[in-house]
């Protein structure tokens, strides 16, 4: 960890994810800039001192936010749930992210078209030690969230192989029977002739925003770290928001409150001319403005937002809440 009062920021250091990273913070304002090139992996965020980036792989990042030495990160719930085993007392998924999605799942052959459920794996297992005298291998590098997850579905009769290439050739080459493996879309799965089970879908994951809870908390690191997440927060209530304007003179107030109850529209202002602003859901905006054109408006405009800023910081408050009492008191 560095000085104190440092932030230290941990975001993917290449591909895709360092890609969308980028983009997703630099939608809240947040650019996120190298120091000399390219291949530097310490930055900062461009107009905000005291905060540090860490470019480092997704493992990484993950096992740094469990030991404390960074304060934030980017990374995917999989690898939090797989490599963490106490994960909800040392780290904070404070946000996911819209982007790394990814499901982590059984899958079996094909060829087993008896087998469609985790309950079926059990009498197969069994058979399987009958016939051949061991027991059925699940080739997986996700053996953590294997022996939980078959442990609560009542299957164990198997033995885990680790899994160091590529997982989903393990039955094809005759090194397992069936494999625990993260999938986007299926389709490697399919190619290699493999099929999920209808109840096999251990964990659905997406990159999330995370915080180390063991990490040194200071007043300063707390107070840029309230700064970044105000900043998310009014991103993303303003991309899932639009303002919707109109022209009602003498509209009663229980308009502005049935309103709320059908589009969940919030009353932003009323004038004394009749002009109101309310926002909504996105979704809503369209069906607003039709029932306001009902109700006597000629016009209604629907406006999309940039930010929107507000008094309450939801992402901040969960912080708080996760670091405890001390938190508040900046110890």
């Amino acid at each position: 960890m560095n000085e104190a009062g440092t932030l230290v920021l941990a975001v993917p250091s290449k591909g895709r994810l360092q890609e969308n990273a980028s983009a997703f913070f630099a939608r809240a304002g947040l650019e996120i800039v190298k120091g000399r090139g390219a291949r530097d992996y310490r930055g900062a965020l461009a107009g905000l001192p005291g905060v540090e980036i860490a470019f480092l792989s997704a493992g990484d990042i993950t096992s740094q936010l469990a030991s404390g030495q960074v304060h934030l990160g980017v990374t995917g719930e999989d690898l939090v749930r797989e490599s963490v085993p106490d994960a909800d007392d040392r780290l904070a998924l404070l946000t996911p992210l819209g982007f790394g999605f990814a499901n982590v799942v059984v899958a079996v052959p094909q060829a087993w078209i008896d087998v469609r459920a985790m309950s079926d794996l059990e009498d197969v297992a069994a058979g399987f030690r009958a016939r051949r005298g061991r027991r059925m291998r699940v080739a997986t590098k996700y053996v953590n969230l294997t022996r939980r997850f078959f442990a609560k579905m009542h299957v164990s009769d198997y033995r885990i192989v680790e899994s160091s290439g590529a997982t989903e050739g393990a039955p094809a080459a005759g090194q397992a029977e069936l494999i625990v493996d993260i999938t986007t879309t299926g389709a490697t799965l399919e190619a290699n002739a493999l099929k999920i089970l209808d109840d096999g879908i251990i964990l659905r994951s997406q990159a999330n925003l995370v915080a180390s809870l063991p990490a040194r908390w200071s007043r300063e690191s707390l107070e840029r770290a309230r700064v970044i997440l105000s900043r998310i927060a009014a991103e993303e209530t303003a991309r899932t928001t639009r303002e919707v304007t109109a022209f009602l003179p003498g509209a009663p107030p229980a308009l502005f409150m049935e309103a709320q109850t059908l589009f969940a529209a919030r009353l932003r202002f009323r004038a004394e001319d009749g002009r109101v602003c309310l926002n909504c859901p996105h979704a809503q905006a369209a069906a607003l403005a039709d029932w306001l054109i009902a109700r006597g408006a000629g016009h209604v405009g629907v406006a999309a937002l940039d930010y929107v800023f507000s008094a309450e910081n939801p992402l901040y408050e969960k912080l708080l809440t996760r670091l405890g009492p001390a938190s508040r008191r900046g110890d």
